[in-house]
């Protein structure tokens, strides 16, 4: 009976799995797997793990090797490399990536996006006739970024009309993918939205989501979610982008892993167009390429 009292502990610590491999502590893992796991999700993310990171990584993953009954990560980095084994490259990348954002995070943004870009381009696309804005939200987490620009751009637009306005919303993730297209989000995610502007934006949840948050639909169709790696040389859009946030996310990449990425938001950024970047993130100070408008906000410069 005391054997089964301790079995049933052990089950219910471990989130209703009986698990034979492994007791619900981390794995142990050496300097060798280590080093294959660092050097895999450089390849596959950009990402630039360093060594006071081990711990962290061990957390994320123990997990997933309990669920897969594995006992060491020497087992989990062969069932990684093994060919065609895509599935699992996508559950590592789920949770080695970072996922911290809020609604109107760095809030001047969104102030000088409102104030001072849309107004220049508005003014443009009506001399010139192209009344388009596209707007790309590069890892943008569980939503809450690509939502606080809809929120900003339908706040200026409301009275505009005969304007095509589109924003693209990308993640390595795909499960914060998943809730990023839900919208549903609790009342203390939600804290930060101006009261008028939730009650604008989103509707109360019921049944399931009773008590939460549900984005409204015309906020849904101005943004297309996709997956996407940033370190890729593949464009999802087959025009150029305006403006481009990307905020608290080339941090995690190492400086040549920076460049390209850099690169990339160059190619697509339209001339003149907007690059917002985190505030600790002054990768392109010294950058020809763009100029500094704005805290941590940049314009690409014509050639």
């Amino acid at each position: 009976m005391k054997a089964f009292r301790n079995r049933f502990r052990h089950y219910a610590k471990c989130e209703g799995r009986f698990v034979q491999t492994k007791s619900c502590g981390q794995y142990k893992i050496a300097d060798k797997e280590f080093g294959q796991l660092k050097t895999l999700i450089k390849e596959l993310t950009g990402i630039n793990l360093t060594e006071q990171k081990k711990m962290l990584i061990v957390a994320r993953l123990s997990k997933r090797l309990r669920v897969l009954g594995l006992s060491s990560f020497a087992q989990y980095y062969e069932l990684l490399t093994e060919t065609g084994n895509s599935s699992e490259i996508i559950h590592l990348i789920n949770r080695i990536t970072t996922n911290k954002t809020d609604f109107f995070r760095e809030s001047h943004h969104f102030d000088f996006l409102k104030e001072v870009v849309l107004p220049r381009f508005y003014e443009e696309g009506m001399k010139n006739g192209r009344r388009k804005l596209r707007i790309w939200s590069a890892g943008c987490s569980s939503g809450e970024e690509p939502y606080t620009i809809a929120m900003t751009l339908q706040e200026f637009f409301h009275d505009k009309t005969g304007w095509d306005v589109k924003i693209l919303a990308t993640d390595l993730d795909t499960e914060i993918l998943a809730k990023a297209r839900n919208g549903v989000y609790s009342q203390d995610i939600v804290a930060p939205i101006p009261s008028a502007c939730l009650r604008e934006n989103f509707k109360k949840g019921v049944g399931a989501n009773n008590g939460l948050f549900m984005v409204k639909d015309k906020l849904k169709r101005m943004i297309l979610f996709k997956r996407h790696n940033l370190t890729s040389e593949e464009f999802l859009l087959n025009e150029q982008i305006d403006i481009v946030f990307c905020r608290n996310v080339i941090i995690y990449f190492d400086e040549a892993t920076k460049t390209r990425v850099i690169n990339h938001f160059h190619d697509a950024l339209r001339d003149d167009g907007i690059l917002f970047l985190g505030h600790s993130e002054s990768v392109i100070a010294n950058d020809g390429r763009f100029k500094l408008i704005g805290n941590s906000t940049f314009c690409k410069t014509a050639p």
